[in-house]
């Protein structure tokens, strides 16, 4: 499998930051290479045969993407990413619904993505005298989202429950499946799958999402390309955010400009304002293909096995301390994602320690919200290592990987 993915063919060190971004497989790279050097054009934009091959190309990932996530064509719209679809949420849905008093739910341990997006949304609604009131929700010591604190902050003005699906520190899933019956169908629901899609199966109606997030980066493809689903039921509820070129939006008075108003278009062009980034579409296009040729069944069993390995390997090293998530489940789960800190050294200088050994992880916060300056950090995850594994990596890999950890923590035992 490692031979599939030229960066890791080509080298001797073991890569473990999956969580960050995956190594691009030959087939992604071809597709960028592809359209780069060979007929180059825009899509829904001309009516010649290299145009409009790219723009039939365009809508077929689009059609793949709605079998991979279990959706609608028309409720899947690329973005540039993931973060820009967390935003486009708050810009196109939020701006345009929440009214005063309004009230969404939210984790601060979630990803920066998740989180910024809606205190932005809120201080740009209290310019304009609306003010709306987000109310943080508790992670349990398994690193899911609380859905007992959860239903209990509830309230007659919760307009929306934005949740990580597969959180990117815990590796914890949470599908809110315990609320199911207990909430308001007016309630909406914002899953972050970034960590999940291309890790586990995504079946955006079983989940009951009104909004996900997919980054094609994160599932083997390539940077600058994200996926925004929405729901049919919040259609009509969505405003365009990038009015322009491309975006299906129509000026009902070309006569008069100044005095003319907007037209939302259809969706999904609603809210795709400005040229697609073409190459990394169709990037995602051979992930895509990629995934469906290993099976998403097969990489979660991996994933699995290696992340038990992982946990079983670490747990009883000198002065480690696993982060919350499967680590301390009752049950054997593992979804790829192992965080621990290791007392006498810091995460920074273990991370320098391992990458010289031959190991690649990530360090630090994660992309975790930071407490505000002066204040006591809120936990391990303010400073970790984070272990993150795909289908490239093998279980030798997390042999040697747990044996060099060992000998690190005998030897900065205090």
């Amino acid at each position: 499998m490692r031979l599939l993915f030229p960066a890791l063919a080509e080298s001797s060190e073991v890569y473990l930051d999956s969580a960050s971004t995956t190594q691009k497989p030959a087939a992604v790279i071809a597709a960028v290479q592809g359209y780069l050097g060979a007929r180059t054009a825009n899509s829904g934009r001309g009516t010649y045969s290299w145009a409009t091959r790219i723009t039939r190309d365009i809508e077929q990932v689009r059609r793949r993407t709605a079998v991979f996530v279990g959706a609608h064509p028309d409720e899947i719209v690329f973005m540039p990413g993931a973060t820009a679809g967390l935003n486009a949420v708050t810009l196109s849905w939020g701006l345009a619904n929440l009214r005063d008093g309004d009230e969404i739910l939210y984790s601060p341990r979630d990803h920066a993505s998740t989180v910024y997006p809606w205190l932005h949304l809120r201080d740009i609604l209290a310019r304009f005298g609306r003010r709306i009131r987000l109310i943080p929700y508790r992670i349990t010591e398994l690193g899911e989202a609380d859905t007992d604190d959860i239903a209990a902050k509830l309230s007659s003005r919760t307009r929306l429950i934005a949740v990580a699906h597969l959180h990117h520190v815990f590796g914890a899933l949470n599908t809110l499946e315990e609320l199911r019956g207990r909430l308001d169908p007016a309630v909406l629901l914002c899953f972050d799958c970034t960590q999940s899609g291309g890790h586990v199966p995504i079946d955006v109606a079983e989940l009951g999402a009104d909004f996900a997030v997919l980054s094609a980066h994160k599932m083997f493809g390539a940077p600058g390309t994200g996926v925004l689903y929405c729901s049919r039921r919040v259609h009509e509820r969505l405003d365009p955010f990038l009015p322009g070129g491309n975006s299906g939006v129509e000026a009902n008075s070309v006569a008069d400009m100044p005095d003319s108003s907007l037209t939302p278009g259809p969706m999904p062009e609603r809210l795709e304002g400005g040229t697609h980034n073409i190459p990394g579409i169709l990037a995602l296009g051979a992930a895509l293909d990629m995934l469906g040729q290993i099976g998403i069944a097969a990489i979660a069993e991996h994933n699995r096995l290696l992340t038990r390995q992982l946990i079983d390997g670490l747990r009883p090293l000198p002065g480690l301390e696993l982060s919350p998530g499967p680590a301390h489940a009752p049950c054997d789960i593992g979804y790829g994602t192992v965080t621990f800190t290791l007392r006498g050294i810091d995460s920074t200088d273990l991370g320098f320690v391992l990458a010289d050994s031959g190991f690649l992880v990530r360090t630090g916060a994660h992309c975790v919200p930071r407490p505000s300056p002066g204040s006591v950090p809120q936990s391990a995850d303010d400073d970790s290592v984070r272990v993150s594994t795909h289908i490239y990596n093998t279980d030798d890999e997390i042999d040697r990987f747990v044996r060099c950890v060992g000998t690190i923590a005998r030897e900065v035992r205090p």
